[in-house]
């Protein structure tokens, strides 16, 4: 039951990694591609992580429906930033490929 959140939005995290990975319309070439795998491998990882730590840190006397919020809130957002964060990072590291 703790991976409801990460089976709920696995389509969300494929799409928006699938637009990671397809905008901005460039050639990239081979470490470009590695890249964009390794941050949303991460971005996972980390999403599963925080997924299970809302399950576990929720507040017990909300309800166990806000256990399930808490733990999707927490790995939606944390796969948004880290594939935000890694969108510039990826423009200054490949700019001169």
């Amino acid at each position: 039951m703790q991976f409801l959140s990460l089976v709920l939005f696995f389509p969300t995290f494929f799409i928006m990694g699938a637009l990671f990975m397809l905008y901005p319309r460039r050639p990239g070439g081979g470490a470009r591609r590695l890249f964009e795998l390794a941050v949303l491998a991460v971005a996972l990882a980390l999403s599963i992580w925080a997924m299970l730590w809302g399950v576990e840190h929720a507040d017990p006397n909300a309800g166990a429906i806000w256990r399930q919020v808490l733990a999707t809130l927490l790995a939606y957002g944390v796969f948004l930033a880290v594939v935000l964060l890694a969108w510039p990072v990826r423009s200054r590291l490949l700019r001169g490929r």
